[in-house]
């Protein structure tokens, strides 16, 4: 069984240091790869372009004084197939002006350059970060995340520093409110992945945390405003809107998202039907975030189940989210070996490692069976990520609401505080 051989690594330490190294070296091997294949290296002159190659982009306008253009769809597509000398796929840009400002210095880099320089550090203080949550559970939680670690990589998008900064918030929500406040006020780069635990901080009365957070993001915001303009604000409400109606009409690649809208659109059900689908799996995940806390269950799993349901809120959510998910799984997992069954955590593994492994693997079945056509057709790939994350939030929501189980997790609880 999975379970089984997934925890055995950790009463092992010899096992354990073999699977992170292993882990590590893979990982980055996939950074040194993918650095050439930005870097435009030999037969990868001529490609098209991934989500770094945006950031590029917006960076060297934030310089130019032009960054609303880049929320001007029409606009960014011709920046965007200059930058890849002729036709390629389009990426809307839809997040905060914050984001901008935090890419601006890759500008003046190289795309290669940036790229490597901006997937080594974020990834470095994401695993650091990772560890320091996971301790004994480190390996274990690689293995299981490894695809979604993968396809992160691959494409140098944000997802591992959204997952660390998740994860420095709940490594410092119990001792130092301001500096979880700090790392959620910085998640206004992407904020629908932070409404979760928002939640949980607000059910929890963190008020010094959600004090700094609401005085980061206004404070950020006023800055912004300074440097770009109110112009700045209403293009970017704008983007939100038309590209809202792109995703009504299936224009993204919908295979990659994790979303229960993405699921239920590409399994056939009308734009309107899939979006209400979001909505009650949304509120599933928010019960979720709720009812540990509410149950008086152990603080660490709550919080490891909020953070785990957090990229289940949103329809736009894509599998270089899921770093985040791999955070809320090393807090949740020692409360999990005692609450759930062997059967139950084949189950939870399988699911997330289903979750971050389909995207990449029909990534590459798509690439090698249509070549350039990958971006283009896209509605006959399922997206099966969503359906998989919402087993695993029935699962989670089966775990917490078990009355039989959580005598088992008080009594954790208990001697924890005790021992403290």
């Amino acid at each position: 069984m999975l379970a089984e051989t997934l925890e055995q690594v950790r009463l092992s330490p010899p096992k354990r240091t073999t699977y992170v190294r292993f882990a590590l070296a893979t990982l980055a091997v996939i950074v040194a790869f993918k650095t050439f294949w930005f870097a435009r290296w030999g037969s990868w002159a001529t490609r098209e372009l991934a989500d770094f190659d945006a950031f590029h982009i917006v960076a060297q306008r934030v310089w130019r004084g032009d960054l609303d253009q880049v929320y001007h769809f029409e606009a960014l597509l011709k920046m965007q197939m200059e930058a890849a000398g002729g036709m390629t796929s389009f990426m809307p840009w839809t997040y905060p002006p914050q984001y901008a400002l935090l890419l601006a210095p890759f500008a003046f880099l190289p795309v290669g350059i940036g790229y490597l320089l901006f997937t080594a550090a974020t990834l470095a203080l994401y695993l650091v970060t990772l560890r320091a949550i996971s301790s004994a559970n480190f390996a274990q939680v690689l293995v299981v995340l490894f695809p979604a670690l993968a396809i992160t990589i691959g494409c140098g998008q944000n997802g591992f520093l959204t997952g660390a900064l998740i994860g420095l918030i709940c490594l410092n929500v119990e001792r130092r409110q301001w500096l979880a406040g700090l790392a959620l006020g910085a998640m206004v780069i992407k904020p629908h992945l932070a409404i979760a635990v928002g939640l949980y901080l607000l059910a929890t009365r963190r008020w010094i945390a959600l004090a700094t957070a609401a005085l980061v993001v206004l404070t950020s915001s006023l800055l912004c405003t300074l440097l770009f303009g109110w112009q700045i604000w209403f293009a970017w409400l704008g983007s939100i809107r038309e590209s809202a109606s792109y995703l009504e009409q299936g224009f993204y690649p919908l295979f990659r998202m994790i979303s229960a809208y993405a699921a239920l659109y590409m399994a056939g059900f009308p734009a309107s039907a899939a979006f209400w689908g979001q909505v009650a799996v949304a509120g599933l995940a928010l019960l979720a975030a709720l009812v540990g806390a509410a149950r008086g269950l152990s603080s660490k799993f709550t919080l490891g189940v909020t953070v785990m349901v957090s990229v289940m809120i949103s329809p736009y959510a894509y599998d270089y989210d899921l770093p985040i998910l791999g955070i809320g799984l090393a807090l949740a997992l020692p409360d999990l070996v005692r609450m759930a069954s062997p059967r139950e955590r084949d189950v939870t593994y399988g699911l997330i490692l289903l979750a971050g492994a389909y995207g990449l693997l029909q990534s590459a079945r798509l690439a090698v069976q249509f070549g350039q056509k990958v971006d283009l057709d896209q509605h006959f790939a399922p997206a099966i990520g969503g359906f998989a994350l919402m087993a695993l939030l029935l699962l989670l929501l089966k775990l917490l609401w078990s009355r039989q189980r959580w005598p088992l997790v008080l009594s954790c609880r208990t001697e924890s505080m005790d021992s403290a």
